[in-house]
């Protein structure tokens, strides 16, 4: 199983980079890469070449905690411009199934409590049928957090060529399984800076 990891967002609400932000000592998207490369080869990042994250690597690969195996993380940078998350997506799928990956699980580049054992929970519900296997918690679906097939992706690529821009538009084109995961932190996402002081002061 592959990891995509979608890094190409443009972080307007956050106002800086959110790949590079530092979380524990290292940048958030080194953190993420770390975490999923325990489960899971080769991990992806996606990011357009015009993107933040891909702009400032030199300098996320300077500060990038121990313990990344750096052959096995590879960019991907051919996503469709204006495509959003979506496009992303199908840049991702379509490297992995290139790789000989059958499956990728895929997540956003701002989920710092992130933990391998919400990729092993999310595995347990798959089927022969299931294209996709996603998170939920309370209150939501997390389409960006789930575990997709690869040959999925030409699908995905129809709707992004159909002018569809949500993950949800994938969940809902595709068969698809929901996991109410055990531990809900997993899944938080950080898109603002109170919601960074937030989740600091809380962890803290």
């Amino acid at each position: 199983m592959a990891a995509i990891v979608l890094a190409g967002g443009r972080s307007r609400r956050m106002g800086s980079d959110k790949a590079a932000l530092d979380w524990e000592g290292e940048p958030m998207l080194a953190r993420v890469v770390r975490v999923v490369a325990q489960r899971c080869d080769p991990v992806l990042v996606v990011a357009g070449a015009t993107s933040a994250a891909f702009r400032g690597i030199d300098d996320i690969r300077d500060r990038a905690a121990p313990g990344i195996d750096r052959s096995r993380v590879h960019w991907v940078t051919d996503e469709q411009e204006g495509a959003g998350p979506l496009g992303g997506l199908v840049a991702g799928l379509a490297k992995a199934a290139a790789d000989g990956a059958d499956l990728a699980f895929v997540c956003a580049t701002d989920m710092p409590l992130i933990a391998p054992e919400l990729i092993d929970e999310l595995r347990l519900g798959l089927t022969d049928s299931t294209q996709a296997v996603i998170a939920r918690d309370a209150q939501r679906d997390h389409p960006m957090a789930g575990i997709y097939r690869t040959d999925a992706g030409p699908v995905i690529a129809d709707l992004v060529a159909g002018g569809e821009r949500r993950m949800l538009g994938a969940v809902e084109a595709l068969n698809t399984h929901r996991v109410g995961v055990s531990d809900p932190d997993w899944l938080v996402n950080v898109n603002a800076p109170e919601d960074l002081h937030r989740l600091r002061v809380t962890t803290g």
